[in-house]
Protein backbone atom coordinates (compact mmCIF):
# COMPACT_ATOMS: atom_id res chain seq x y z
CA UNK A 1 0.00 0.00 0.00
CA UNK A 2 2.73 2.31 1.22
CA UNK A 3 4.72 1.58 -1.89
CA UNK A 4 1.03 2.18 -4.68
CA UNK A 5 1.10 5.80 -2.45
CA UNK A 6 4.25 6.21 -3.73
CA UNK A 7 4.39 6.02 -7.18
CA UNK A 8 0.83 8.19 -6.74
CA UNK A 9 2.80 10.69 -5.27
CA UNK A 10 5.65 10.54 -7.87
CA UNK A 11 3.17 10.55 -10.87
CA UNK A 12 1.61 13.73 -9.29
CA UNK A 13 5.23 15.75 -8.27
CA UNK A 14 5.60 15.15 -12.56
CA UNK A 15 2.56 15.92 -13.75
CA UNK A 16 2.92 19.56 -11.88
CA UNK A 17 6.17 19.98 -12.91
CA UNK A 18 4.92 19.03 -16.67
CA UNK A 19 2.31 21.83 -16.26
CA UNK A 20 4.36 24.28 -14.43
CA UNK A 21 7.06 23.63 -17.31
CA UNK A 22 4.74 24.12 -20.00
CA UNK A 23 3.12 27.43 -18.27
CA UNK A 24 7.13 28.83 -18.80
CA UNK A 25 7.56 27.46 -22.21
CA UNK A 26 9.03 30.63 -24.36
CA UNK A 27 6.48 31.85 -27.19
CA UNK A 28 8.86 34.25 -27.95
CA UNK A 29 12.10 36.75 -27.85
CA UNK A 30 12.01 40.27 -27.79
CA UNK A 31 15.85 41.56 -28.54
CA UNK A 32 15.82 45.06 -29.85
CA UNK A 33 18.03 45.99 -27.32
CA UNK A 34 18.36 43.18 -25.03
CA UNK A 35 17.10 39.40 -25.11
CA UNK A 36 13.43 39.52 -23.00
CA UNK A 37 11.55 36.36 -23.13
CA UNK A 38 7.34 36.30 -23.35
CA UNK A 39 6.41 33.16 -21.79
CA UNK A 40 3.00 31.03 -22.02
CA UNK A 41 2.45 32.12 -18.41
CA UNK A 42 2.60 35.77 -19.43
CA UNK A 43 0.37 35.68 -22.12
CA UNK A 44 -2.44 33.43 -20.16
CA UNK A 45 -1.97 36.19 -17.21
CA UNK A 46 -2.66 38.69 -20.12
CA UNK A 47 -5.39 36.94 -21.78
CA UNK A 48 -6.82 36.10 -18.68
CA UNK A 49 -7.15 39.77 -17.80
CA UNK A 50 -8.97 40.63 -20.81
CA UNK A 51 -11.09 38.06 -20.28
CA UNK A 52 -12.15 39.47 -16.65
CA UNK A 53 -12.47 42.70 -18.77
CA UNK A 54 -15.01 41.41 -20.87
CA UNK A 55 -17.49 39.44 -18.24
CA UNK A 56 -15.50 36.23 -18.64
CA UNK A 57 -15.89 35.43 -22.22
CA UNK A 58 -12.89 32.87 -22.93
CA UNK A 59 -10.48 34.29 -25.72
CA UNK A 60 -10.04 32.30 -29.46
CA UNK A 61 -6.82 31.04 -30.39
CA UNK A 62 -6.56 34.17 -32.86
CA UNK A 63 -7.42 36.61 -29.96
CA UNK A 64 -4.75 35.27 -27.85
CA UNK A 65 -1.96 35.60 -30.88
CA UNK A 66 -3.99 39.18 -30.83
CA UNK A 67 -2.73 39.14 -27.34
CA UNK A 68 0.53 37.84 -27.76
CA UNK A 69 1.48 40.42 -30.62
CA UNK A 70 0.33 43.07 -28.26
CA UNK A 71 2.87 41.40 -25.25
CA UNK A 72 6.09 41.55 -27.74
CA UNK A 73 5.12 44.69 -29.53
CA UNK A 74 5.17 46.82 -25.93
CA UNK A 75 8.37 45.09 -25.28
CA UNK A 76 9.57 46.47 -28.60
CA UNK A 77 8.28 49.91 -28.12
CA UNK A 78 9.47 49.99 -23.77
CA UNK A 79 13.03 48.76 -25.18
CA UNK A 80 12.67 51.67 -28.25
CA UNK A 81 11.93 54.26 -25.12
CA UNK A 82 14.94 53.00 -23.10
CA UNK A 83 17.33 53.07 -25.97
CA UNK A 84 16.16 57.13 -26.05
CA UNK A 85 16.82 57.56 -22.63
CA UNK A 86 13.27 57.53 -21.95
CA UNK A 87 12.24 56.90 -18.11
CA UNK A 88 9.18 57.13 -16.04
CA UNK A 89 9.77 58.12 -12.10
CA UNK A 90 8.13 55.02 -9.97
CA UNK A 91 6.93 57.92 -8.27
CA UNK A 92 4.86 59.02 -11.04
CA UNK A 93 3.49 55.65 -11.43
CA UNK A 94 2.12 55.69 -8.12
CA UNK A 95 0.52 59.21 -8.33
CA UNK A 96 -1.10 58.42 -11.55
CA UNK A 97 -2.39 54.71 -10.01
CA UNK A 98 -3.94 56.92 -6.65
CA UNK A 99 -5.47 59.69 -9.62
CA UNK A 100 -6.92 56.28 -11.41
CA UNK A 101 -8.09 55.03 -8.35
CA UNK A 102 -9.70 58.35 -7.30
CA UNK A 103 -11.92 58.41 -10.44
CA UNK A 104 -12.62 55.47 -10.52
CA UNK A 105 -14.13 55.64 -6.94
CA UNK A 106 -15.03 59.30 -7.25
CA UNK A 107 -13.39 60.51 -4.21
CA UNK A 108 -9.72 61.42 -4.06
CA UNK A 109 -7.53 58.91 -2.30
CA UNK A 110 -4.10 57.57 -1.80
CA UNK A 111 -2.40 54.26 -1.81
CA UNK A 112 -2.66 54.20 1.49
CA UNK A 113 -5.88 55.30 2.09
CA UNK A 114 -7.48 52.39 -0.62
CA UNK A 115 -5.15 50.17 1.52
CA UNK A 116 -6.84 50.61 4.94
CA UNK A 117 -10.54 50.61 3.16
CA UNK A 118 -10.13 47.59 1.69
CA UNK A 119 -8.69 45.82 5.28
CA UNK A 120 -11.67 47.47 7.09
CA UNK A 121 -13.45 44.83 4.31
CA UNK A 122 -11.46 41.91 5.47
CA UNK A 123 -10.18 42.21 1.85
CA UNK A 124 -6.55 43.42 0.34
CA UNK A 125 -5.74 46.61 -2.44
CA UNK A 126 -3.88 43.12 -4.41
CA UNK A 127 -7.09 41.18 -3.85
CA UNK A 128 -9.40 43.78 -5.63
CA UNK A 129 -7.27 44.24 -8.70
CA UNK A 130 -6.54 40.33 -9.31
CA UNK A 131 -10.33 40.36 -9.07
CA UNK A 132 -11.34 43.24 -11.18
CA UNK A 133 -8.06 43.25 -13.95
CA UNK A 134 -6.04 39.26 -13.22
CA UNK A 135 -2.98 41.56 -11.79
CA UNK A 136 -1.91 42.03 -8.57
CA UNK A 137 -0.53 45.75 -7.45
CA UNK A 138 2.94 44.95 -8.57
CA UNK A 139 2.04 43.68 -11.74
CA UNK A 140 -0.73 46.17 -12.59
CA UNK A 141 1.73 48.78 -12.07
CA UNK A 142 4.47 47.91 -13.72
CA UNK A 143 2.53 47.42 -16.83
CA UNK A 144 1.17 50.66 -16.53
CA UNK A 145 4.94 52.18 -15.98
CA UNK A 146 5.34 50.45 -19.32
CA UNK A 147 2.27 52.05 -21.00
CA UNK A 148 3.29 55.18 -19.71
CA UNK A 149 6.72 54.71 -21.54
CA UNK A 150 5.09 53.69 -24.72
CA UNK A 151 2.91 56.50 -24.76
CA UNK A 152 5.72 59.22 -24.24
CA UNK A 153 8.07 57.58 -26.33
CA UNK A 154 5.46 57.57 -29.53
CA UNK A 155 4.23 61.27 -28.40
CA UNK A 156 7.74 62.68 -28.16
CA UNK A 157 8.16 60.59 -32.13
CA UNK A 158 5.21 62.68 -33.15
CA UNK A 159 5.14 66.23 -31.10
CA UNK A 160 5.37 68.10 -34.41
CA UNK A 161 2.35 66.12 -36.15
CA UNK A 162 0.00 65.92 -32.90
CA UNK A 163 0.20 69.55 -31.89
CA UNK A 164 -1.42 70.21 -35.07
CA UNK A 165 -4.51 67.94 -34.51
CA UNK A 166 -7.52 69.79 -32.79
CA UNK A 167 -11.10 69.87 -32.47
CA UNK A 168 -13.07 72.19 -34.97
CA UNK A 169 -15.71 74.51 -34.30
CA UNK A 170 -18.29 72.45 -36.20
CA UNK A 171 -17.56 69.40 -33.96
CA UNK A 172 -17.96 71.49 -30.84
CA UNK A 173 -20.67 72.88 -31.57
CA UNK A 174 -22.29 69.21 -32.93
CA UNK A 175 -20.94 67.48 -29.55
CA UNK A 176 -22.83 70.21 -27.53
CA UNK A 177 -25.82 70.15 -29.11
CA UNK A 178 -26.04 65.91 -29.14
CA UNK A 179 -24.85 65.84 -25.27
CA UNK A 180 -26.92 69.27 -24.26
CA UNK A 181 -28.60 67.63 -21.15
CA UNK A 182 -25.55 66.64 -19.98
CA UNK A 183 -23.94 69.98 -19.43
CA UNK A 184 -25.78 71.19 -16.24
CA UNK A 185 -24.57 73.07 -12.62
CA UNK A 186 -25.75 70.65 -10.20
CA UNK A 187 -26.80 72.99 -6.72
CA UNK A 188 -23.43 73.90 -5.40
CA UNK A 189 -21.95 75.83 -1.84
CA UNK A 190 -18.55 77.46 -2.04
CA UNK A 191 -17.76 76.75 1.78
CA UNK A 192 -14.59 77.26 4.24
CA UNK A 193 -14.23 74.33 6.14
CA UNK A 194 -11.85 73.92 8.85
CA UNK A 195 -11.21 70.64 10.78
CA UNK A 196 -8.12 70.48 14.14
CA UNK A 197 -7.47 66.29 14.55
CA UNK A 198 -7.91 66.19 18.11
CA UNK A 199 -4.63 63.98 18.32
CA UNK A 200 -3.40 63.09 21.83
CA UNK A 201 -4.23 66.84 23.00
CA UNK A 202 -7.77 67.05 22.29
CA UNK A 203 -8.39 70.12 24.46
CA UNK A 204 -5.98 72.07 22.56
CA UNK A 205 -7.17 71.36 19.21
CA UNK A 206 -10.60 72.56 20.25
CA UNK A 207 -8.95 75.96 21.35
CA UNK A 208 -7.14 76.15 18.55
CA UNK A 209 -10.50 75.49 16.36
CA UNK A 210 -12.15 78.40 18.94
CA UNK A 211 -9.58 80.56 17.99
CA UNK A 212 -9.79 80.48 14.29
CA UNK A 213 -13.35 80.91 14.47
CA UNK A 214 -13.35 83.70 16.49
CA UNK A 215 -10.82 85.25 14.50
CA UNK A 216 -12.82 84.64 11.22
CA UNK A 217 -16.31 85.99 12.60
CA UNK A 218 -13.90 88.87 13.54
CA UNK A 219 -12.83 89.32 10.18
CA UNK A 220 -8.87 89.30 11.71
CA UNK A 221 -8.62 85.99 9.37
CA UNK A 222 -10.16 85.69 6.11
CA UNK A 223 -11.37 82.13 4.38
CA UNK A 224 -8.40 82.37 1.92
CA UNK A 225 -5.68 83.34 4.80
CA UNK A 226 -6.76 80.50 6.75
CA UNK A 227 -6.70 77.77 4.31
CA UNK A 228 -3.18 79.48 3.30
CA UNK A 229 -1.93 78.80 6.80
CA UNK A 230 -3.21 75.28 7.03
CA UNK A 231 -0.44 74.74 4.27
CA UNK A 232 2.22 75.79 6.33
CA UNK A 233 4.60 72.54 7.51
CA UNK A 234 3.41 71.24 10.55
CA UNK A 235 0.37 73.87 10.97
CA UNK A 236 -1.77 71.30 12.84
CA UNK A 237 -4.95 71.82 10.98
CA UNK A 238 -6.84 71.21 7.33
CA UNK A 239 -9.03 74.20 5.96
CA UNK A 240 -9.98 75.14 2.49
CA UNK A 241 -12.62 77.02 0.00
CA UNK A 242 -14.10 74.87 -2.09
CA UNK A 243 -17.39 74.51 -4.33
CA UNK A 244 -19.19 71.44 -3.32
CA UNK A 245 -22.18 69.85 -5.00
CA UNK A 246 -25.21 68.53 -3.17
CA UNK A 247 -24.16 64.67 -3.12
CA UNK A 248 -23.22 61.49 -1.48
CA UNK A 249 -19.71 61.65 -2.63
CA UNK A 250 -19.65 64.92 -1.83
CA UNK A 251 -20.74 64.42 1.30
CA UNK A 252 -18.39 61.73 2.08
CA UNK A 253 -15.35 63.40 1.19
CA UNK A 254 -15.21 65.77 3.80
CA UNK A 255 -16.45 63.47 6.67
CA UNK A 256 -19.74 64.57 6.55
CA UNK A 257 -23.44 62.87 6.67
CA UNK A 258 -25.57 63.77 3.54
CA UNK A 259 -28.29 64.83 5.93
CA UNK A 260 -25.47 67.41 7.68
CA UNK A 261 -24.61 68.67 4.29
CA UNK A 262 -28.09 69.38 3.25
CA UNK A 263 -28.43 71.05 6.35
CA UNK A 264 -25.90 73.32 5.19
CA UNK A 265 -27.39 74.08 2.10
CA UNK A 266 -30.26 75.27 3.79
CA UNK A 267 -28.22 77.90 5.33
CA UNK A 268 -28.07 81.62 4.00
CA UNK A 269 -24.60 82.70 2.09
CA UNK A 270 -22.73 83.73 5.31
CA UNK A 271 -24.13 81.22 7.62
CA UNK A 272 -21.30 80.19 10.27
CA UNK A 273 -21.62 77.30 12.03
CA UNK A 274 -20.43 76.93 16.15
CA UNK A 275 -17.51 74.31 16.29
CA UNK A 276 -18.59 70.75 16.11
CA UNK A 277 -16.60 67.70 17.38
CA UNK A 278 -16.68 64.02 15.58
CA UNK A 279 -14.46 61.35 16.84
CA UNK A 280 -11.53 62.67 15.50
CA UNK A 281 -11.66 66.49 15.12
CA UNK A 282 -13.05 69.71 15.96
CA UNK A 283 -14.41 71.58 13.61
CA UNK A 284 -16.98 74.41 11.81
CA UNK A 285 -17.35 75.69 8.17
CA UNK A 286 -18.84 78.81 6.79
CA UNK A 287 -21.31 79.00 3.62
CA UNK A 288 -19.76 81.71 1.37
CA UNK A 289 -21.80 81.63 -1.79
CA UNK A 290 -24.75 79.25 -3.01
CA UNK A 291 -25.35 78.47 -6.45
CA UNK A 292 -28.99 77.03 -7.87
CA UNK A 293 -28.78 74.26 -10.54
CA UNK A 294 -29.28 75.31 -13.68
CA UNK A 295 -28.89 73.79 -17.46
CA UNK A 296 -25.39 75.53 -19.29
CA UNK A 297 -25.45 77.33 -22.72
CA UNK A 298 -22.39 76.51 -24.62
CA UNK A 299 -20.99 80.09 -23.75
CA UNK A 300 -21.68 79.49 -20.00
CA UNK A 301 -19.31 78.96 -17.24
CA UNK A 302 -18.27 74.93 -16.35
CA UNK A 303 -17.91 75.29 -12.75
CA UNK A 304 -18.67 78.49 -11.02
CA UNK A 305 -15.75 81.19 -10.27
CA UNK A 306 -13.52 79.89 -13.22
CA UNK A 307 -12.96 80.62 -17.18
CA UNK A 308 -13.44 77.84 -18.44
CA UNK A 309 -16.74 77.90 -20.79
CA UNK A 310 -18.63 74.74 -22.02
CA UNK A 311 -17.17 75.38 -25.43
CA UNK A 312 -13.37 75.07 -24.25
CA UNK A 313 -14.47 71.98 -22.00
CA UNK A 314 -15.57 70.42 -24.87
CA UNK A 315 -13.11 71.75 -27.39
CA UNK A 316 -10.17 70.60 -24.63
CA UNK A 317 -11.68 67.24 -24.48
CA UNK A 318 -12.45 66.28 -28.15
CA UNK A 319 -9.01 67.52 -28.73
CA UNK A 320 -7.61 65.56 -26.27
CA UNK A 321 -10.04 62.31 -27.51
CA UNK A 322 -8.41 63.20 -31.27
CA UNK A 323 -5.15 63.52 -29.83
CA UNK A 324 -5.32 59.97 -28.43
CA UNK A 325 -6.64 58.69 -31.13
CA UNK A 326 -3.35 60.06 -33.39
CA UNK A 327 -1.04 58.68 -30.82
CA UNK A 328 -2.44 55.33 -30.86
CA UNK A 329 -2.22 54.72 -34.47
CA UNK A 330 1.07 56.27 -34.36
CA UNK A 331 2.08 53.41 -31.71
CA UNK A 332 0.76 50.53 -33.90
CA UNK A 333 2.55 52.32 -36.86
CA UNK A 334 5.73 51.90 -35.02
CA UNK A 335 4.98 48.45 -33.22
CA UNK A 336 4.83 47.11 -36.97
CA UNK A 337 7.56 48.88 -38.21
CA UNK A 338 9.74 47.00 -35.12
CA UNK A 339 8.32 44.14 -35.40
CA UNK A 340 10.91 42.55 -37.38
CA UNK A 341 12.65 38.96 -37.50
CA UNK A 342 15.90 40.78 -36.47
CA UNK A 343 14.41 41.95 -33.52
CA UNK A 344 12.19 39.59 -32.56
CA UNK A 345 12.76 35.54 -32.35
CA UNK A 346 9.43 33.67 -32.67
CA UNK A 347 9.93 30.41 -30.52
CA UNK A 348 6.59 28.87 -31.48
CA UNK A 349 4.67 29.05 -34.53
CA UNK A 350 1.96 27.40 -36.59
CA UNK A 351 0.53 24.33 -35.64
CA UNK A 352 2.93 23.92 -32.12
CA UNK A 353 1.60 27.55 -31.31
CA UNK A 354 -2.20 26.88 -31.73
CA UNK A 355 -1.45 23.99 -29.71
CA UNK A 356 -0.30 25.88 -26.64
CA UNK A 357 -3.30 28.30 -26.92
CA UNK A 358 -5.91 26.27 -26.65
CA UNK A 359 -5.82 26.05 -23.29
CA UNK A 360 -9.24 26.67 -21.50
CA UNK A 361 -11.26 24.56 -24.18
Amino acid sequence: MKKIIAVLSVLMLTSFAVFAQSDLQVLAVVKLTKNESITLKQLKTRCEAYEKQMGGRTLTVDEKKQVLDTLIEERLIVQAAAKDGISIPDSYVDQYFAQYMSQTLGVSVTEKDLDELFKKQGRSLDDVLIEQTGMNKAEYKNQLKNTLLMQQYVVQKNQAEIQKVAATDDEIRMAYESNKSSFVWNDMIKMLLVIVPKGNNPDAAKQKTVDFLSKYKSKALTAEQIAVQSQAENSGFQAGVGLFPKTEAAAAGIGMSLQNLMFVFNQSEGYTSDVEETSEDFRFLSVIKKYDAKMLAIGDLVQPETTVTVYDYIRSSLTQQKQQIYVNNAANTVAKELHTAENVDMKKTGAALDKLLEWGK
